[in-house]
């Protein structure tokens, strides 16, 4: 079987059928088997219909009299039938599930689940699932639910499945890891299932499938960038005279990450180490320390920043710092003037160290001997933006390579995704730095009990953020926009000056605001989450989140980390939608500013997915396997070892190769 052929190879898909499920991103044969139910209906206890009681019950019986119709005043389609076995009859309602009419044969049987209860004076069963049951029968009561797709529904799938019952013993192995057969036993299992038992048996091998690919690209990116050259940057002492200088002591975390630098850049391979560190931990000052390193060993640095303002902060904090030094330094930006001249000068090496945006990457900015790279945020860049800059080191030297990222990793996510990547942690705040106080309140009876505060705080000379989860106003959601809370809010502080920001603004005018609130020009700042990162107002010292619930834990930390960035205490308040009670990450963040331990927290309530999805350039998007299994990860790390030992594997094992590839450019930094 060819795993890569057009899903329209299969028995029973036609064009139209074969065009909804590509719709949906199953274009191939192997999409098609790997297309895994989502959740299991149990048929195994049925009931009989006159023994039913009022809550879910699973009957047995036959269908007559379905019928649908028109419901104008609800504005959907009710469908009924009666289902009869030997005991009575009840009826059943479905809506908008007009296909329902068609579905059942008047001999057949189905086993059916679903809610009886009391509607318009009489006991109904209400949009019950359906199956049928010599199926059923077959798979010892446990029928597959699978998403729908368009016109292709979860039965309808269900067919498909079926209709390609004979082809699973002709899936090809996969890993070669475990025991021939393995996978197409586990795939047939999963579609097929016999009992819990076998399903988690199933599962388990499909999870370990997804981690063996996980694992092995990030060792392969890691042995990739090993067999690079670059130059070596030995460690110069004029960098204590720099740290001795500085008007604060550094911590330990930002020296211990300083020297982990330091040594990877003294070396013929590329550094490629993530710093990450918690909001206002200290990482810009660590950046410059490498940088100033760097240029010392002769070497030009480039710092690509996602927003102009964020390069804008960063080229006015290290030009105050280096300039002393002799570092000349440089910005960069769409908004730049006299770009040729600049460019001229970086190319000859007469600038050390350029910050800058996208306007980084563009092919007639070029170096003369370009030694370091470092960029921050740098999950706001796709892979190809971020190995464009690394291809800019002339002399076919490729240079050292530094990410920061303030959203902290979990442990147990990063040795898995990014596998032996050096990461540096800053896990310290710098002395000085007061910690954010945070409330949760209910938004209905507490906004306006906000307002002395926030008067309080802008009589205090401090700035405020007003978070908010939509830009315009919607009927259907209960969320205050960012446009209608300023139009409230300069109602309420007619003396203040108040002004909105959000995503769909140009960038000239979302760096017109923030110039503008950095100033101090703008008291109140009413935004969505254009604000999470990057951006760094120390007089803003309190912070107000409408709708706090809707919004996940990790970005929640990330919109706090927008305040307490100086030395005066700071308060985040999370207002919750009506009455609703607050959600365990809402507590969570409550009590605790610790980003590492937020994010285990969001891990083991979230999954992966928001986490890896805030850091890397794409989505992890993984079926089955979750990182607190930590036993299978184990035995995939060390299976990985094996196979990486025997070098023809790397041919034999084809499929296996061509899909790490995906992996490969999601886990790797350059």
């Amino acid at each position: 079987m060819n795993l890569e052929e057009s899903v329209e190879s299969l028995k029973g898909i036609g064009p139209k059928t074969a065009e909804i499920l590509k719709k949906a991103g199953i274009k191939t044969v192997r999409d098609f088997f790997y297309n895994l139910p989502k959740d299991y209906e149990n048929f195994s206890a049925p009931t009989t219909i006159a023994a039913m009681q009022p809550g879910k019950v699973v009957i047995k019986g036959r269908v007559t009299a379905a019928v649908s119709r028109f419901a104008k005043f609800r504005r959907l389609t009710v469908t009924e039938g009666v289902i009869r076995d030997d005991t009575g009859f009840v009826k059943a309602v479905w809506f908008n599930q007009a296909y329902r009419v068609n579905q059942f044969k008047p001999d057949k049987e189905y086993y059916f689940t679903g809610n009886f209860e009391l509607r318009n004076g009489r006991f109904c069963l209400m949009s019950p699932s359906a199956a049928e049951a010599d199926e059923i029968e077959r798979s010892a009561g446990l029928a597959p639910i699978y998403v729908a797709h368009g016109k292709v529904k979860s039965t309808g799938f269900k067919r498909l499945i079926n209709n390609s019952r004979d082809r699973f013993a002709e899936i090809p192995d996969f890993l070669p890891t475990v025991p021939a057969g393995k996978r197409r036993e586990s795939l047939f299992k999963i579609h097929f299932p016999k009992s819990e038992k076998s399903i988690k048996e199933a599962r388990d091998y499909l999870a370990y499938e997804e981690l063996f690919e996980l694992i092995l690209a990030a060792k392969l990116n890691r042995s990739e960038n090993d067999k690079l050259e670059s130059l070596a940057i030995p460690y110069n002492k004029k960098i204590e005279k720099f740290v001795s200088d500085l008007p604060f002591k550094l911590t330990n975390a930002q020296r211990g990450a300083a020297w982990e630098i330091f040594k990877d850049m003294d070396k013929t391979t590329p550094m490629n180490r993530l710093l990450q560190g918690d909001v206002g931990s200290g990482k810009t000052m660590v950046a410059a320390m490498a940088a100033y390193n760097a240029i010392l060993g002769g070497a030009q640095v480039a710092l690509l920043a996602p927003t102009a303002i964020l390069a804008t902060q960063h080229f006015e904090s290290l030009s105050k710092r280096l300039e002393n030094y002799g570092v000349k330094v440089a910005l960069l930006t769409g908004a730049t003037k006299k770009k040729d001249t600049l460019k001229s000068a970086i190319k000859s090496g007469e600038i050390n160290l350029v910050i800058g945006t996208h306007a980084l990457l563009t092919d007639d900015t070029e170096f003369k001997n370009l030694g370091l790279v470092v960029i921050d945020e740098q999950h706001r860049f796709g892979v190809e933006q971020r190995q464009k800059l690394l291809l800019k080191s002339p002399h076919g030297l490729a240079p050292h390579f530094l990410a920061m990222t303030a959203t902290p990793i979990p442990r147990s996510l990063q040795l898995t995704v990014f596998g032996d990547l050096d990461v540096s942690i800053l896990n310290e705040l710098p002395k000085g730095r007061q910690p954010i106080t945070t409330k949760i309140l209910a938004e209905t009876s507490t906004r306006e009990s906000l307002y002395p505060k926030i008067r309080e705080t802008i009589n205090a000379g401090q700035q405020v953020y007003w978070i908010c989860k939509a830009i315009d106003d919607n009927p259907s959601s209960e969320a205050t926009s960012v446009k209608s809370r300023t139009e409230k809010l300069k109602k309420v502080f007619p003396d203040y000056t108040i002004e909105f920001l959000h995503g769909r603004m140009k960038p000239a005018e979302k760096d017109a605001i923030m110039e503008r609130f950095a100033s101090g020009e703008i008291q109140i700042l009413v935004s969505t989450t254009v604000v999470e990162v990057g951006v760094d107002v120390p007089n803003s010292t309190l912070m107000i989140i409408e709708n706090a619930e809707n919004y996940g834990l990790a970005q929640l930390h990330q919109l706090r980390g927008r305040v307490g960035r100086g030395s005066v205490a700071s308060f985040c308040y999370l207002l919750t939608t009506g009455d609703n009670q607050p959600t365990r990450r809402l507590r969570e963040l409550e009590k605790s500013t610790d980003g590492f331990y937020l994010a285990e927290v969001d891990l083991k309530l979230r999954g992966p997915g928001e986490i890896y999805g805030a850091l890397q350039h794409g989505a992890l998007d993984l079926r089955i396997a979750t990182f607190s299994d930590t036993k299978l990860i184990k035995q995939a790390r060390d299976d990985t070892e094996v196979f990486l030992k025997k070098p023809e594997n790397m041919l034999k094992y084809k499929e296996l190769m061509s899909g790490i590839k995906r992996y490969q450019q999601l886990t790797t930094l350059n």
